[in-house]
């Protein structure tokens, strides 16, 4: 009797599903520099029904390439980290003050490389308003925004300062900042009442 219960006790069971080592994800910022980072909001103009939509909430990054030296704008949701906005910051973008706040910009991009609904990449031309949390950090960001300015126009010949004619396709293409390989989900909607900017919180963020 004694002899069966250690028998049973021996018993060893395989698992039916065997889980894999899993492999850190490619998020192509390996390749770059953090040279700005910090929370904000994003909105991007819908140009179909003139309104602005909430894009996303989390960290907006200002990276450069450590080869090329070319600097860029990466935001991630939180939560998620899906891509929201990645593009390239060019000598001829202008950041405009939102009207109304001291804490907001507004400024168009010709070549936005964020998944479209369906997860598809495509260079598209964007008008995007970001939102910091108070005006100090706006005026950081508006620092670091120039100083890429400058940066970028020096790479491309210049002094900062380059025709603001669009690019061909074939050059938006070589241009274009790395697209994330994972799908992206559809942006959280939200409709503002005001089509010029985004309206204004009361409260902090």
């Amino acid at each position: 009797m004694a002899d069966a219960i250690e028998e049973e006790a021996n018993v060893n069971f395989e698992p039916v599903v065997k889980l894999e080592t899993l492999t850190d994800l490619k998020t192509n910022e390996e390749d770059e520099n953090v040279l700005f980072k910090m929370r904000a909001k994003l909105f991007r103009f819908d140009r179909t029904n003139s309104e602005w939509k909430e894009r996303g909430t989390g960290d907006l990054k200002i990276l450069e390439h450590k080869e090329t030296k070319k600097q860029r704008i990466v935001m991630r949701r939180d939560k998620t980290l899906k891509i929201c906005a990645n593009h390239y910051i060019t000598p001829e973008m202008s950041l405009s003050p939102n009207i109304g706040s001291d804490r907001s910009w507004v400024y168009n991009t010709s070549a936005d490389m964020s998944p479209d609904n369906e997860g598809n990449v495509v260079p598209t031309a964007e008008t995007l308003a970001v939102r910091f949390s108070n005006s100090d950090n706006a005026k950081t960001f508006q620092t670091a925004f120039e100083a890429a300015q400058q940066a970028n126009g020096a790479l491309l010949g210049g002094s900062g300062s380059v025709s603001s004619a669009p690019a061909s396709t074939e050059e938006k293409k070589e241009e274009a900042p790395p697209a994330e390989e994972k799908k992206e989900e559809a942006p959280a909607a939200k409709t503002e009442s005001e089509a010029d900017t985004p309206k204004e919180e009361t409260k902090a963020e």
